[in-house]
């Protein structure tokens, strides 16, 4: 029988270019709060049981993520990533904050819907504490996606539904690499198991990441997840729900929507899209 893992610490990456100012956006959640991305962000890891909340941030920002975090942001710790060298890099800053502890990661500029009462990030959390192992959130996505998010092939992990054992993982890959190299038994014709933005993730991440910089390479968290399905055991589960990227066109309206929509005002919301459908068709 496992040992159940524990997860304590939650690392959120937002020193990227085109990322930083995403978290600070203003939405309403369901409860029909305003709130910033960052602050839906945090509080949907702390409710998942984290206890420790380090964000990766350009040099200069964290004032503004402290603000952005409402109530959470006494609470968080702040890692600068000095200069921009990519996400992989970004994860190994905040290793002295994960020391050899598993971590939870997420990033700033992606919210979640769950379609169940349990939070993406807590369905996360709970089959990898009793897995105890590196685990990533996926999601059955379309070839016609695969240039916005890595990608894994494996099989189903002991006959159970929705869990996949990882032999492989490549970062946005061609719909022909992928149907060569990332079969994933059972999923529709045209439907890549794809990173979908949440990773429970062990120490070995990130001695993985310190490999490939020692070595003179670019720190991709791709390739090192790639070797750590060879090193020890790592699983993709699939989730009940859907992310929303807010940095990409129309993305933030889109989540905004989709928030309002699974609220209390819905009747009110939809009586506001047929209202606005009507004076643009009349």
């Amino acid at each position: 029988m496992k040992e159940a893992m524990d997860i304590r610490k939650a690392v959120i990456t937002a020193a990227g270019p085109g990322q930083r100012t995403l978290p600070l956006q203003t939405l309403v959640d369901r409860d029909g709060k305003t709130k910033t991305a960052l602050n839906i962000i945090v509080q949907e890891a702390l409710d998942a049981g984290v206890e420790e909340v380090c964000l990766v941030v350009h040099p200069g920002d964290a004032p503004a993520y402290r603000a952005a975090a409402g109530p959470h942001g006494k609470r968080l710790r702040f890692v600068e990533q000095d200069k921009p060298q990519g996400y992989g890099h970004a994860v190994w800053c905040a290793r002295p904050f994960t020391s050899s502890e598993p971590f939870l990661l997420l990033v700033g500029d992606h919210l979640y819907l769950s379609r169940e009462k349990r939070s993406c990030v807590r369905q996360l959390v709970e089959v990898a504490a009793a897995e105890a192992c590196a685990v990533s959130a996926v999601q059955s996505t379309h070839e016609s996606k695969l240039p916005y998010y890595g990608a894994v092939g494996g099989r189903l992990a002991e006959n159970r539904k929705g869990l996949y054992l990882i032999a492989e993982v490549l970062e946005k890959p061609t719909p022909t690499v992928a149907e060569q190299d990332l079969i994933v038994p059972g999923l529709r014709a045209g439907h890549y198991l794809c990173f979908f933005g949440m990773h429970v993730l062990t120490p070995t991440v990130m001695e993985l990441l310190e490999e490939e910089l020692a070595s003179g390479q670019k720190a991709s968290l791709s390739q090192a997840l790639a070797k750590l399905a060879n090193r020890e055991r790592y699983l993709a589960c699939e989730l009940q729900g859907r992310r929303f990227d807010i940095g990409l066109k129309y993305g933030l309206l889109t989540a905004q929507l989709a928030l309002a929509l699974s609220s209390p005002a819905r009747s009110e919301v939809l009586a506001v899209i047929v209202e606005l459908l009507a004076q643009e068709t009349s």
